[in-house]
């Protein structure tokens, strides 16, 4: 029927059925706008909402005017009354009559026959909302029926349900069960007490007698509907007020004044009951009434052998006081009581006898013992938590709802513990300290909430991590939090948020059909605790998936008389499990789980025994899953059965990810081994070496594993893990977890109940897929980790296993072969072997059908491109197309394809397919309960085989995707053959069901993002770097053309919702392709959504700059006008503007320099060239008119007026390109040059920006100082010969002289200090000689502007690294004299550079060799220096802040004390990941060379500090330590290496002095 529903239209449903999206449809129609139809969707406005919109909330909260409130409310009326007058329409068409008579009454429940039935009862008819079909054959009857109170008896907690339906009344069936009359009092009640008392006394008293003269049990209600009235039902209970309860005990007074005679009185008063007063629950109004009913109870013993008569009183409004009419007696008559006729008197007396006798016999029957019937508990209790399976394992969720545990239950929630247990709604505020909470703690870890903390972002609660402990009525020990409440202030403040944390639960974080909600009834039930079952109810629309376990009869009576306003009694004990004691609860459901409840895991210990590791401590680890020696011996194997093992066998043979369940199953022998591919003998190997060596080479050790997608490397890495559990301490790290958290859980690890932290077992890591920035991270914090804890180096404490994926393994395993194996798609000659056996065994067992095991099969095949190209055109041979199974196919084989580890989860499965999930039968029937079988259900054959079923055990999301990513690629092919790839991406993103699906659209989004932004890059192992994603180059080159791509990109920059990024990406490829307006369009478009982005304003500068480039190549004459250049020019400098904006925005934390300035010095530098291009600059003067031009007032006539607009910005060229270099180079004198994964998506610098920034500064250093020194670019060769070039420096201007510096690499820190890593040495010293020789000799401080001076002396110190005996060196104290010209505070503080050079050149060889004002100079310069790097890295993240260290302090003395650090990376040997361990391990301050080049400076530590002496005895310099986790606890003499960067002076490799 929700099925249905959602497929049609609004126009076919009534408007009680209609969804939001019903409204919406039925809004456009009826022309209102759509702003506000999106703000009714929003407030969740359905059908039955609809009906009740009031003007008010129209206005204030959707903000709509009153022309359209008008227009929406008239129109409103005429749907109701419409839809009335079709009501009216069927029910003439189905009704056919009615007879008086209430012996023929209906009997509510048979829906089936009532339109069938040749007579209808039209009174009934009429009140009960009936569809007929067309044909009329069968009507649907929405009737919420309920029971009765028990008869005679006092039910504390008995209530009714406003509008809920009675059966109907009844004649007498036998004596016991009782007869029924209803009395509405609609308008009697309001009447006064002496008319009221005599109305009720004249019904009872009437229907008493007839139920003592029948020997028949009975009941009168007052307050239900006793005939068609209206719009209510025959048996509806609609309730009364009650001004005074005594009116209706009074009105049994008039016994005495009504019967005949004092024994008849008497015998009335036995049988007639006092009035039950029931309450009538409305959640529609606060106003309270009542049903009131009085039970009859003819006892035999009281009524045999008499006739009773009655006359019943009337109030006499004539007389204005109360006569009773003439004593008669009553009899029933179906359901009807009348008088009895005097002609029947006679016969009636003496069938009284017989009627003694059968009253005698029922309350004797009755009476007797009978065998208790009581239910199946424990099979009832099984289904209820299992959801029909066998027995209960890790498949479900579970969430409870409680409130007060008594003592004796604590001891007996055993099943709870073993339970996974997502939350629990606790109404106790005092679980944590004497209840449940505090009693589950103690062996399970959880995070406490109150009900605001799901307010705002849960991604930072925790919430698959622990379990979450909800605290609903606040908590008696928590000063912080909420308090507890009573009943009506917690309903008026915190219900709402109650239903906003349910709401959040069931439709944005747990999957449907994914966890059970369990109501524990443990002490009285109050009004909270039921609320939470009413949200709960209608968030799962409905009873499946629900169950309540109450000890206390008398509890469960309160409760499902509170909770029956929302399901109906019958409905709610199904699902309930009452009088069970608690303990025989636990005993039973611990017998059906499949996991023992073990409180404690084991791990290996450094003494070659086992340690315990509680649940509660492991649960801390959370950033682990960690792997113990015990793994999985807590599964019930008696438990499992065939079936179940054979299905996770299956299910990993199917390209399902390996679960640590496959191994100990093989293990066991209970299914078959697993193979083991070569890679797990080499890796072991690799593992073996680096455990059993006597020193480790460093304490953090790797061993990488690279392989093909699908090739089975994960296999391999998990079988590592599990044959190595025993020797080492081995986990999982989690994926997206903090680095800090990794590593803080991993040390936990290691040194859990290990005596010698210095001699402990190692950890053995494994990192799925994680970029190499986090492994580098991680490696760095474990070892600061160990260096504080002073564990030697010596100690092996933590290796890491890499499992990366990538599309050329062997060539990652020939970069680092020491330490890295392959896995790839083709199997060695030991391996076919294993694989084939195993394949006939396989054969065998599935009689030949392997299609379920296909990814086995394609394995044994080796992926042979042919095989898998035969196997996906044989499946989808007979394939429909137009199916939309096949567009499902489609959309996921895209992804799979395009998208790294994308899937499409079931939910987005079914809502695609139009599927709505049926719910009959859910709890009952094992095959319909698992959302992913149900789906099954409705997909082709061809789907069934290539989907496979992805399980996430923490978030219980169920999804899918194709079963290997060669498979994909192939289908995606050979469909995309008949639909091409362009229109299936089309389709996909403009597929509003599919964007819009609420639950997992996070994931979903960022997929589809990911299709149209993610690049493939060389370091994440892709064949070659893109410059879009692959998708969008696929339909540029092949599948339509730039056009289609440009479409797809603008549909997909509206289906995310107006991503700018995508609009960026848009913008970069439409220049690409010199679409330039267009581009400009777009990249205004993605800074006005994200006007402060770096990346989207280099993107504007990136249109301009391109479009210069383009206007410039393509320009015709050689030698154009000054007016011809206008619009080349125009855009040049609008590139340089827009640059320029993006280089004084905020930097991005994840970048340590802004590429605008990389773009400005291209543009700049082109633009150069152009304007000595222009006709006016192109002969023989006009280069020396256009540097005049350029640098001087002088403005050439022929320029004057075409150019009037750029004037300014021209002549600011050369001094913005001179500063714009210089911040270059002072970023990448700061800090190295990586940039992030995410970045590399959206940088636009060209690939030597990236990857070779000092190269490419120097390239463009000489390009710029080229133009304007006249020196030609083919300057290697002058260089060499370049003294004859510079001419005395005497002859040369400071102008001349700085450009012929800046030409031959001498204009900045970078450029200089490049010429170091010059592969020939005596090239670079002569060009730093030439460099050199362009300053005048005998340099006076005063002769060189600060900037000037500091490089001068820059290539005095690269000079004497190069070439130490060189002629043109000064000696340390020339250079220490001239530095003193820079100042270290205040407003003209020195530069970065200067400072730097100030601590390199005074830092003493000892501390007795600096004078007072050298002392001052350095601590000034070090302060200085800290200040600034500071204040440069605080929009920079830690990991892109690491700093160059250039030099370090050596032995020797003077000059040669300083080391550029390209000595001691010379001397490191390996490959470059290899080196990079070893800078990050430490192992560099080992080698021979640093030993023999570096001093070690002696120190000490105090309170946390490193200090050196300074030059009295009671001076010291505080000095940092480049990793400062290095530092050791507490006060220790030390030794280290000294390291000069841009944020001072650093400490190395710090040694505690033995």
């Amino acid at each position: 029927m929700e099925s249905r529903s959602s497929e049609m239209e609004w126009d076919q449903l009534s408007y009680d059925r209609w969804t939001e999206s019903h409204v919406g449809s039925w809004l456009r129609w009826i022309g209102i706008k759509e702003i506000y139809i999106k703000k009714l969707e929003e407030e969740e406005v359905t059908g039955p909402v609809l009906t009740t919109l009031q003007r008010e909330f129209l206005s204030n909260t959707i903000g709509m005017k009153g022309g359209q409130i008008q227009h929406l409310l008239k129109k409103r009326d005429e749907l109701l009354k419409s839809e009335e007058h079709k009501i009216k329409n069927k029910r003439d068409f189905c009704g056919k009559g009615r007879d008086d008579k209430k012996e023929n009454a209906l009997v509510l429940g048979q829906e089936s026959r009532l339109c069938s039935q040749e007579v209808c009862d039209r009174d009934e008819m009429e009140n009960i909302p009936i569809r007929c079909s067309e044909n009329s054959t069968s009507t649907e009857v929405e009737l919420s029926l309920c029971d009765f109170r028990k008869f005679d008896q006092h039910e504390k907690h008995c209530r009714y349900v406003k509008h809920n339906v009675l059966p109907p009344e009844t004649g007498i069936e036998n004596m016991i069960v009782p007869c029924h009359e209803y009395k509405s009092l609609e308008t009697a009640h309001k009447l006064d007490s002496t008319r009221l008392q005599t109305k009720v006394a004249c019904e009872v008293l009437r229907f008493a007698c007839a139920c003592m003269n029948m020997r028949a049990n009975g009941t009168i209600h007052f307050g239900i509907m006793d005939k068609v009235r209206g719009t209510h039902k025959h048996g509806e209970i609609i309730g009364i007020p009650l001004k005074n309860q005594e009116d209706f005990v009074d009105a049994l007074d008039y016994i005495e004044r009504c019967f005949k005679d004092s024994n008849e009185q008497c015998d009335a008063r036995s049988c007639i009951r006092n009035p039950r007063f029931i309450e009538v629950l409305d959640k529609e109004t606060t106003e309270k009434t009542w049903v009131i009913e009085y039970d009859v109870v003819p006892k035999a013993s009281i009524v045999k052998d008499k006739l009773f008569s009655v006359g019943v009183p009337k109030f006499s409004e004539k007389d204005k006081k109360v006569k009773c009419e003439e004593k008669v007696p009553y009899y029933r008559v179906g359901a009807n009581t009348q008088r009895l006729p005097v002609d029947d008197l006679v016969r009636f007396i003496q069938g009284l006898r017989e009627k003694d006798q059968q009253r005698e016999e029922a309350e004797s029957s009755s009476n007797q013992t009978t065998l208790d019937s009581r239910e199946d508990q424990k099979r009832k209790l099984s289904i209820l938590l299992t959801c029909g399976k066998t027995h209960m394992d890790n498949s479900l969720f579970y969430i409870v709802v409680t409130n007060k545990f008594q003592s004796e239950h604590l001891d007996s929630i055993s099943f709870l513990i073993n339970m996974k247990l997502f939350c629990v709604f606790d109404f106790d505020p005092d679980s944590k300290t004497s209840g449940f909470c505090g009693k589950y703690k103690q062996q399970k870890a959880v995070n406490l909430h109150f009900l605001d903390d799901f307010a705002n972002d849960t991604k930072t609660l925790q919430l698959f991590e622990k379990t979450s402990w909800i605290f609903c009525n606040g908590r008696n020990d928590f000063p912080g939090g909420e308090q507890p409440c009573e009943e009506k202030p917690w309903i008026r403040t915190r219900k709402k948020k109650l239903k906003m944390v349910v709401s959040l639960i069931c439709n944005g974080i747990l999957p449907r059909r994914s966890f059970v909600v369990l109501f524990l009834l443990m002490s009285d039930v109050e009004q909270p605790l039921v609320e939470t079952f009413h949200e709960f109810y209608a968030e799962m629309n409905g009873h499946d998936f629900l169950a309540v376990i109450s000890e206390s009869r008398e509890n469960y009576k309160k409760w499902s008389s509170l909770a029956q306003v929302s399901c109906d009694m019958s409905t709610l004990k199904e699902i309930s499990i009452v009088e069970m004691p608690l303990s025989h609860v636990d005993a039973t459901v611990q017998s059906i789980q499949l996991s023992r409840n073990k409180p404690t895991r084991s791990l290996p210990v450094s003494n070659g025994g086992l340690c315990f590791l509680k649940s509660v401590e492991e649960a801390m680890l959370d950033s682990l899953e960690i792997v113990s020696v015990d793994q999985c011996d807590d599964t019930k194997l008696e438990n499992m059965s065939e079936d179940e093992i054979k299905e996770t066998d299956t299910y990993f043979y199917r390209g399902g990810k390996l679960d640590w369940k496959n191994l100990w199953l093989a293990d066991k022998h209970k299914c078959e081994f697993i193979i083991k591919r070569d890679a797990y003998e080499e890796a072991s190997t690799i593992l073996d070496k680096i455990v059993h060596h006597s020193n480790a080479k460093r304490s953090i050790e790797s061993v990488n594993i690279y392989h093909h997608p699908g090739s089975g490397g994960s296999t391999v890495a998990r079988q590592i893990l599990w044959s190595w559990r025993k020797k080492v301490r081995c986990a999982v790290v989690k994926q997206n977890k903090e680095i800090k958290s990794v590593c803080e859980h991993a040390v936990k690890l290691r040194e859990h109940d290990e005596r010698d932290k210095n001699n402990c077992l190692p950890v053995l890591l494994l990192l799925e897929d994680q970029n190499a920035d986090y492994i580098d991270d991680l490696r760095r914090e474990l070892g600061n980790v160990m260096a504080i804890k002073k564990i030697s180096p010596s100690m092996l404490c933590f290796i890491l296993l890499i499992c990366n994926r990538s599309n050329d393994p062997e060539k990652m395993c020939r970069a680092s072969p020491s330490q890295t194996v392959a896995v790839t798609h083709k199997l060695s000659h030991s391996e076919k072997p294993l694989f084939s056996k195993k394949l006939e065994q396989f054969k065998e067992q599935y009689e030949g059908d392997l299609d379920f095991i296909l990814t086995f099969v394609l394995m044994t095949e080796g992926f042979q491109k042919s095989y898998i190209e035969d196997f996906v055109k044989n499946l989808l041979d007979k394939i429909d197309h137009s199916s939309l199974i096949t567009r499902l196919i489609r959309f996921v084989a895209l992804l799979n394809c395009y998208v790294e580890d994308s899937y499409m989860s079931v939910s987005h499965c079914e809502a695609s397919l139009g599927i709505t999930p049926s719910r009959q039968h859910q709890t009952h029937d094992i095959e319909n309960k698992a959302q992913y079988h149900a789906f099954v259900d409705h997909l082709s054959e061809e789907a069934r085989v290539i989907f496979i079923h992805l399980k996430d055990n923490s978030t219980h999301i169920s999804s899918i995707r194709i079963i290997h990513p060669l498979v994909a690629e192939e289908v995606l092919s050979q469909l995309s053959a008949n639909l091409p790839q362009s229109d299936i991406a089309m389709d996909l993103i403009n597929d509003k069901v599919l964007i819009n699906h609420r639950f997992d659209r996070d994931d979903f989004l960022k997929f589809i993002r990911a299709l149209f932004i993610r690049r493939h890059k060389k370091s994440r192992g892709h064949p070659k770097d893109t410059a879009f994603s692959p998708l969008v180059e696929h339909v540029s080159t092949k599948g339509g053309g730039v056009p289609k791509a440009v479409d797809l990109m603008k549909a997909a920059y509206l289906a995310l919702g107006k991503d700018a990024y995508v609009a960026q990406q848009l913008a970069r490829l439409l220049y690409t392709n010199l679409r330039f307006k267009e581009a400009l369009e777009w990249a205004e478009e993605a800074k006005s959504l994200l006007p402060h982005d770096t990346f989207v304003l280099d993107t504007l500068g990136q249109v301009y700059k391109r479009w210069f480039y383009h206007l410039y190549d393509t320009c015709e004459e050689k030698e154009p006008s000054p007016e011809r250049g206008i619009e080349i020019i125009s855009t040049a400098l609008k590139g340089i503007s827009a640059f320029r904006a993006s280089e004084k925005t905020p930097k991005k934390e994840t970048v340590s320099l802004n590429s605008s300035y990389f773009g400005e010095v291209d543009v700049g530098c082109r633009l150069l060239r152009f304007l000595s291009e222009v006709d006016v600059f192109s002969n023989d003067t006009g280069k020396s008119e256009l540097i005049q031009y350029l640098l001087t007032d002088y403005i050439p006539a022929e320029v004057k007026t075409p150019w009037q607009r750029f004037h300014e910005q021209l002549k600011g060229l050369q001094k913005s390109l001179f500063h714009t270099l210089d911040s270059i180079s002072e970023d990448l004198s700061y800090f190295q040059t990586d940039i992030s994964e995410e970045d590399k998506e959206l940088d636009a610098r060209d690939p030597e920006q990236v990857h070779k920034p000092r190269e490419w500064l120097t390239r463009k250093s000489a390009v710029y100082a080229g133009f304007f020194c006249g020196i030609p670019d083919e300057s290697d060769q002058a260089a060499e010969n370049s003294a004859d070039m510079a001419g005395p420096a005497e002859k040369l201007s400071p102008f001349q002289r700085q450009m012929r510096t800046y030409k031959l690499g001498g204009g900045n820190l970078t450029t200089i200090l490049s010429l170091l890593y010059d592969s020939n040495p005596e090239r670079a010293g002569k060009k730093l000689e030439s460099i050199i020789g362009m300053y005048p000799e005998n340099l006076k401080w005063n002769d060189l502007d600060q900037t000037e001076l500091a490089n001068f002396i820059f290539c005095q110190i690269a000079l004497n690294c190069i070439l130490p005996g060189s002629s043109k060196l000064m000696t340390l104290q020339q250079l220490q004299d001239l530095s003193k010209r820079f100042i270290t505070k205040g407003k003209n503080m020195s530069s970065a550079s200067a400072l730097f050079l100030l601590s390199l050149l005074f830092w003493p060889e000892t501390s007795d060799e600096l004078s007072s004002a050298s002392s001052q100079i350095l601590l000034s310069a070090i302060d200085a220096l800290h200040r600034l790097y500071e204040q440069k890295s605080q929009h920079v993240s830690p990991r892109k802040s690491r700093i160059v260290t250039h030099f370090f302090l050596g032995k020797a003395k003077c000059l040669n004390k300083i080391v550029h650090r390209s000595a001691i990376e010379k001397q490191v040997k390996g490959t470059l990941s290899e080196k990079k361990l070893k800078w990050l391990g430490g192992e560099v301050w080992k080698t021979r060379e640093a030993v023999q080049l570096l001093k070690r400076v002696k120190g000490w530590t105090e309170n946390g500090n490193l200090f050196v002496k300074g030059r009295t005895r009671d001076s010291k310099i505080r000095l940092f330590p480049r990793y400062s986790a290095s530092l050791p606890n507490g006060n220790e003499n030390v030794t280290f290496y000294l390291g000069f960067s841009f944020d001072g002076v650093v400490a190395f490799d710090i040694q505690i002095m033995e």
